[in-house]
């Protein structure tokens, strides 16, 4: 059977079908957020088989794949990379509706040309068809970026990395630019003191500034921004539940708080929330010093599942969304920043649908004239980064603020394979727009509707981010 993923592919008039193939299809790809191996660039990494750079790390295919009972020997476990493949293969057909049954089949045929469904009876052959393909150089990690024309990647790390993978990349000139992001979120993970305290020796050690109080932490984390900035860095991230900001700021002391860290006590829940605030307000200031972006992720509940997680790790499938209160918090913290003119670009992104309209209108309080979408309603994120998730998130901004100033899609993924999801986004905002002229809600105004869609997908992240 022929693949379903047609060059009209969700494309449902003929005003969205005019956007997308002269105003979007062909536009660079700018990845300012994601978490692609810095080292795997560094290295040109070839990959033994689809199965390595396809299946390994992919959370989103493994969840899938438990739901359906199968063993986790195939998903994580000691498996035969064939195996899991073809175990992936038996689950694909199963995953209709799932944003992941058209992501596995745009991806299929954007890299290996393949125009077939996934499923058992074709994995024998696509798997040897894939191995074939990859089994050549323009197949290694820096020729997946190319043939996506990706011209921007901004991976993640941590404030303690030595940047010497970037650094190699940098003198290589790769025609792909691949920029550091600032992910500090290990500087105030107070939580588990053992933990914490030995973090703060690698990144004493990383600094060269020895860590014994708060200020000398502010210190460490100052020199880690100023090093961040002198290898191109543009952007910080945080993954948070919700911002915090104390109902009593006078209540607590961050110098106090870190002698007691120190001492290995374990803080209660309001101190813990005093001290990240205290740590991420001072970061915001540094970031506005550097001109920086910051990127805030909030509401993801992670590691639910404790079994899993003593067994696997982090990261391996066992997260969900959060129902956290967002909008008080976030509000003073923006707040605060802001009444000092030291709020940065700012990028807000919402986890749970349900505060899609606090996201929508918290943008427009902190706007002042100074850049254009100064701050934004991110694109929709991880669970939500599908069809249905990335259409309110869409008209939700579209309704609260300026969908004009939308700085467009990212990745957020750790594979080299997930660039289709670029195409994905620009497809249904095509669609979205398409739909409004058809019913006469939007003018017939193909020029300037063309701008719109080609200043989301690329131009206002040019711009914004100063690429």
């Amino acid at each position: 059977m022929k693949n379903f993923i047609t060059e009209d592919f969700l494309l449902t008039n003929d005003f969205a079908k005019t956007l997308y193939h002269n105003y979007a299809k062909d536009l660079p790809i700018i990845d300012y957020h994601c978490h692609l191996s810095p080292q795997d660039i560094a290295a040109n990494r070839p990959f033994e088989n689809i199965t390595k750079v396809w299946l390994e790390g992919d959370h989103y295919k493994w969840r899938a794949m438990r739901t359906l009972g199968i063993s986790e020997k195939y998903i994580t476990g000691n498996g035969s990379d064939q195996e899991k493949f073809e175990q992936w293969a038996y689950a694909v057909p199963y995953t209709l509706r799932n944003p992941l049954y058209h992501w596995t089949h745009l991806e299929l045929k954007r890299y290996f040309g393949v125009d077939k469904l996934l499923t058992p009876d074709t994995a024998t052959e696509i798997y040897k068809a894939a191995n074939e393909q990859l089994a050549n150089s323009s197949y290694h990690t820096r020729g997946l970026l190319t043939s996506m024309k990706v011209e921007v990647v901004c991976t993640t790390d941590d404030p303690a990395d030595s940047l010497a993978y970037h650094q190699k990349i940098k003198n290589d000139k790769f025609k792909t630019t691949i920029l550091p992001t600032f992910r500090p979120d290990k500087s105030f993970a107070v939580e588990n003191t053992t933990a914490y305290i030995a973090y703060l020796e690698k990144l004493s050690v990383a600094s060269g500034v020895t860590i014994n109080s708060f200020d000398s932490l502010l210190a460490a984390l100052k020199n880690r921004v100023d090093f961040f900035h002198a290898q191109g860095c543009k952007l910080s991230d945080h993954g948070l539940e919700q911002l915090y900001y104390p109902e009593n700021k006078h209540a607590y002391n961050a110098e106090g708080l870190f002698a007691r860290i120190l001492k290995k006590e374990t803080l209660d829940k309001h101190e813990v929330h005093f001290f990240k605030y205290s740590v991420l307000i001072e970061l915001g200031r540094m970031y506005h010093a550097k001109g920086w972006t910051q990127q805030y992720h909030l509401g993801a509940l992670r590691n639910t599942n404790e079994r899993m997680l003593r067994e696997l790790g982090p990261d391996t499938g066992f997260d969900s969304i959060g129902d956290f209160s967002q909008s008080v918090a976030l509000s003073k913290f923006l707040n605060e920043l802001d009444s000092t003119n030291q709020l940065a670009k700012t990028i807000l992104y919402n986890l749970n649908p349900a505060d899609n309209e606090v996201m929508g209108t918290m943008i427009g309080n902190f706007n002042d004239g100074s850049t254009k979408g100064k701050i934004q309603f991110g694109s929709a994120w991880w669970f939500l980064d599908q069809k249905d998730g990335m259409e309110k998130q869409i008209n939700t901004l579209s309704n609260l603020g300026l969908l004009s100033c939308f700085i467009g899609m990212l990745t957020d993924s750790r594979s080299f394979l997930s660039y289709p999801r670029h195409e994905y986004f620009r497809r249904i905002l095509c669609n979205l727009i398409g739909k409004d002229v058809t019913a006469g809600e939007l003018p017939h105004d193909e020029k300037w509707l063309g701008k719109i869609v080609s200043d989301i997908c690329y131009h206002n992240a040019k711009a914004y981010f100063n690429f």
